[in-house]
């Protein structure tokens, strides 16, 4: 039997190995962004290493993993001075800035040959500096005045991807890092998302997140959110060496356990720095990341000592700006537009401001409670974004400069279009107007997606036509459409007999459709294409749909109770009633199948398919509608609930995926041979006929 002494060396050496595997485990996760072992494992060998620190609190050491949890809170933040300052940089915004700056550099340096540059992303979170004594990290402190900081060594410990003690070789005695703490994208969102649902106050962004986490007196909170570092300098170093230029020291800063932004690019030249700047500005919103812009930086360090500071700035680097993607303007009024499905959204009319690249006039504030939450009112100064393509929207107001005598908005009992009643459904943020196809808003977007291509598919009815037709009064519902004649589109503009003609025979030839098209055509609020199908398969008869209850409407696949409810509401309404008659009498019609005794024994029920590449012998809808037919079910993803992938010409990712999850790959030929065997057993089963 083991003395207690062998006891305590073995579960040191365990200590001391587990330590190393989870320090390796980090350095390939955070800065080679290369995991070797599934987050499962890392969980497992740290659940060891606690359990055993806690059996023999005498090994616990600072720079053990352990201690990122957090320490006791501190009562406040004492003053750190740095080894040498951290310097702000000055800011170029155009192009004539840039040619500008790397002009005066090589003045300076009186030479005419192309310089070298660092080109690193202007991360935007909370600057750092690190103190490192031996390979270990002792301190941490923000930059302050650029002087002076403030100590967050407590808080910075959590930070998972800051190494408590560096790795390899040849690590200086006295290390002082420069660094950026940032939060992910992802994070962020993940953060904002917890806060919103237990009713917190919501952070505006990513930067704002970081700078509160970083400086929380107590460490547990800082724990417990989302942050990383990107190191980006050296201060003061001691006991060692580093190499001559800036991207090298980087490199070597990897090597010893820093990240490193990725996106780091040495660049010969101001036309390359500026390329560089427009592949980050492309890149900007798919970055998982925020940036405001590129930092450029003499590569050589001996050049960068030459050139020397002014005032608080280097004159060997310079910040190139990307558009602001935020500002403040001010909220002039708040109104409601009303979409397609008479979904009444809530808009903040703004003071003209520019942003992320172009003016903004108008943002989103989404829905309802999305505006409760905010409080957005007229008058107000607001926070707006509009970053890459993205709709602009209200991030916060800025309450310290509310105007007094303001009012919260009133969201509105009547539609601002039309009048009729505004619906709020139980399980919903969403404002609805009831006025359907009488709706002017609702109208022309309504019949844009009743002759869209996968609903009644009318072909050259599209989106200036149908403007035309509304405006000028010829159109005001779906079966205005199947009444058009010749001389009436002959007085619309730019409509010559050929092209009336043609319109004339495509309306025509959509009059003969399926019901699951029909049922899309409609526009039921929350009903799509794959419900719309579902919906055609359950029921068969358009009558018998339109008479079911919301218990018998949740017994379909994909029928919840919210969608339910409103395919029982539109059913109800004798306007909708009224234009789905109108439109049967105008010989609009589909083939109706005799229900089938038990839909259980459909041979494909309980089968779901995913079609992946470019079929030879037949579209991917005649598949889905094959496959369909049968009892089966046609998805966009492959799950391990997947029964059979189809792969086709190129089948891209979807194949791996399959194979990782163990899913029964087929290809065309399978498929078409899968389909005839199951389709003979349906012979004699259903008789088809029409109805109009």
């Amino acid at each position: 039997m083991a003395s207690k002494t062998d006891r305590v060396r073995a579960a040191q050496r365990r200590a001391t190995q587990l330590r190393a595997e989870l320090a390796d485990h980090n350095y390939r996760y955070h800065v080679l962004d290369e995991p070797t072992v599934p987050d499962a494992v890392y969980d497992q060998l740290y659940r060891e290493l606690v359990e055993l620190e806690t059996q023999h609190p005498e090994l616990i050491i600072p720079d053990s993993p352990t201690q990122r949890v957090g320490a006791a809170p501190v009562g406040g933040f004492a003053e750190v001075r740095h080894g040498v300052p951290m310097l702000s940089l000055d800011n170029a915004f155009s192009t004539e800035d840039i040619q500008g700056f790397d002009r005066r550099v090589r003045d300076r340096l009186q030479t005419d040959s192309d310089l070298e540059y660092s080109s690193e992303p202007k991360l935007d979170g909370a600057a750092i500096n690190l103190w490192f004594e031996d390979g270990e990290l002792i301190r941490a402190a923000t930059r302050g005045d650029g002087t002076v900081g403030e100590d967050v060594t407590h808080n910075v410990r959590t930070i998972r991807s800051v190494p408590l003690r560096l790795r390899g070789s040849a690590v200086p005695d006295r290390l002082e890092v420069r660094g950026e703490i940032f939060m992910p994208r992802e994070g962020f969102r993940q953060l904002n998302e917890a806060a919103r649902r237990a009713g917190d106050k919501l952070f505006a962004n990513p930067r704002n997140a970081a700078a509160g986490s970083l400086r929380q007196l107590d460490p547990r909170l800082t724990a417990s959110r989302p942050l990383a570092l990107f190191a980006y300098g050296i201060g003061t170093v001691t006991g060692g060496t580093l190499p001559d230029r800036h991207s090298e020291a980087l490199a070597r800063l990897r090597d010893w356990g820093l990240p490193v932004a990725p996106e780091v690019e040495v660049v010969t030249g101001v036309a390359v720095c500026l390329a560089y700047y427009q592949k980050m500005l492309d890149k900007r919103a798919g970055l998982p990341y925020e940036t405001d812009g590129v930092v450029y930086k003499v590569d050589d360090l001996g050049l960068q000592a030459r050139l020397g500071t002014v005032a608080r700035a280097p004159r060997w680097a310079v910040a190139h700006k990307f558009p602001a993607e935020e500002q403040l303007t001010t909220v002039e009024a708040v109104e409601f537009q009303v979409g397609r499905t008479g979904v009444l959204t809530p808009v903040a009319r703004l003071e003209p401001v520019f942003v992320g690249g172009a003016t903004v006039s108008n943002a989103t504030l989404h829905n309802l409670d999305e505006m409760h939450r905010k409080d957005v009112r007229a008058g107000d100064t607001v926070i707006v974004r509009r970053a890459g393509d993205v709709i602009p929207e209200v991030v916060a107001v800025v309450l310290e400069r509310r105007p007094r005598r303001t009012s919260p908005v009133k969201p509105p009992e009547q539609c601002p279009v039309c009048g009729s009643a505004v619906l709020r459904v139980a399980g919903e943020a969403a404002l609805r107007c009831t006025g359907g196809l009488v709706c002017p808003a609702q109208r022309k977007e309504s019949l844009r997606h009743f002759a869209s291509r996968r609903a009644l598919n009318i072909d050259g009815l599209g989106s200036q036509l149908i403007e035309q037709l509304v405006d000028q009064g010829l159109v005001s519902s779906p079966g205005d459409i199947f009444c058009l004649t010749l001389p009436g589109l002959l007085e619309l503009e730019r409509m010559g007999e050929r092209s009336a003609s043609k319109l004339l025979a495509a309306i025509d030839k959509s009059k003969a459709t399926t019901l699951e098209r029909f049922l899309y055509a409609l526009g039921i609020p929350e009903v799509g294409e794959t419900t719309s199908k579902a919906l055609a398969r359950h029921f068969v008869q358009l009558d018998a749909l339109m008479a079911a209850t919301e218990e018998q409407l949740l017994e379909v696949d994909d029928v919840g109770p919210v969608m339910a409810a409103h395919i029982t509401s539109f059913f109800g309404e004798p306007h909708n009633r009224d234009v789905i008659r109108d439109l049967r009498k105008l010989s609009v019609h589909w083939e109706e199948a005799a229900r089938p005794a038990d839909t259980a024994t459909l041979p494909l029920k309980g089968k779901t398919f995913v079609l992946t590449g470019t079929l030879a012998g037949m579209t991917r809808e005649d598949a889905t509608a094959k496959i369909e037919a049968l009892g089966g079910k046609v998805t966009s993803s492959v799950t391990a609930k997947t029964s059979y992938l189809v792969v086709g010409e190129s089948p891209g990712s979807k194949l791996a995926k399959a194979e990782k999850l163990g899913v029964e790959v087929v290809d065309e030929g399978r498929l078409r041979i899968l389909i005839s065997d199951q389709d003979q057993q349906l012979v004699g089963r259903t008789e088809w006929k029409p109805t109009s």
